[in-house]
């Protein structure tokens, strides 16, 4: 991979790390416990557990994808970087700043 297609990824790594970041606060907002002394109906309540068991699922997938994306960053200088996994071929650039923490191609990938 070219030294300009790395700078580019890593400016891409570094822009999904920053998103995430404030998607995970911003999950980590919307998942606090629901106080019982709150005077909202029982639908109401309900629907707010239901959103809270959406919004932490969401917070489970945003931290994998951040640690993810630490991981393709402290390893973007090694020679295997950009390379699927399992087959080892290269993986089209557009996927990689599309996808930075991705480490299949797309065939391998389904």
């Amino acid at each position: 991979m070219q030294n300009k297609d790395l700078k580019h990824i890593e400016q891409a790594i570094n822009e999904e790390i920053a998103k995430t970041e404030v998607a995970i606060v911003r999950y980590k907002d919307l998942t606090k416990p629901i106080a019982p002394e709150n005077a909202i109906g029982r639908i109401s309540r309900m629907d707010a557990i239901n959103n809270k068991t959406v919004n932490e699922a969401a917070l489970k997938n945003a931290e994998r994808k951040l640690k993810n994306l630490k991981v393709a960053l402290a390893n973007i200088n090694d020679t295997d970087f950009g390379l699927c996994f399992k087959c080892h071929n290269q993986i089209p650039l557009g996927r990689i700043l599309l996808m930075p923490h991705t480490r299949h191609c797309v065939n391998c990938a389904r």
